[in-house]
């Protein structure tokens, strides 16, 4: 599915007019061009399924047995502090000052690290929900990787919350995804917790 900015153009004009506003202003006349421009690269991942992004991301490396610890300890992969930011399909309010966590326990190969922040990215560039990203960013990295033991953490701010409604300025919301044993290993899970 590709993204039809004509038609986000032609929507866009008739908002500023619903709004009372005329879209031949100066100031206006260009906007729904940029906002059509603005919408394709932050839906980008609206483009294309899960597996299709597992698709775009699919670079591994063979982890071999002396680079492989003996515990799950030791060979827990975690990247955090990535960036990301989503709208709400609700509101289609901005979801902001996100910070994800991915982690997961390698089976016989890794992913290359930037990989995950790519697929980060590229699941959260939908209508989402914050709980939703989770879970799509921990079924690309289990097709990915191969591994059912992942968890995704994800902490942000939601425009539909400090925006407008309840306009609550400085409440942030935590989600947790987990799979494989960081769903049955309550010390596995708190050590990913504890490092955030």
């Amino acid at each position: 599915m590709a993204i039809d900015q004509e038609k986000i153009q032609e929507h866009i004009k008739g908002i500023l007019e619903a709004l009372g506003d005329d879209p031949n202003r100066e100031g206006l006349i260009e906007t729904p061009a940029r906002v059509a421009r603005m919408y394709a690269e932050v839906f980008e991942g609206m483009n294309y399924t899960n597996h299709e992004i597992a698709q775009m991301f699919n670079k591994t490396f063979e982890l071999k047995k002396f680079e492989a610890g003996t515990s799950d300890f030791e060979k827990l992969v975690m990247v955090k502090d990535i960036d990301i930011f989503s709208y709400c399909e609700h509101h289609m309010a901005l979801m902001y000052d996100m910070k994800v966590c991915v982690a997961y326990l390698p089976k016989d190969r890794v992913i290359g690290l930037s990989k995950i922040a790519r697929i980060a990215d590229m699941a959260s560039k939908r209508l989402q929900l914050q709980e939703r990203i989770g879970s799509d960013i921990a079924e690309i990295m289990e097709e990915v990787t191969g591994s059912e033991d992942i968890m995704v953490v994800i902490e942000g701010c939601h425009g539909c919350m400090s925006s407008r409604g309840i306009k609550k300025t400085a409440a942030t919301t935590r989600t947790i995804t987990a799979s494989g044993k960081f769903k049955t290993d309550d010390s596995l899970k708190n050590m990913v917790i504890s490092a955030l």
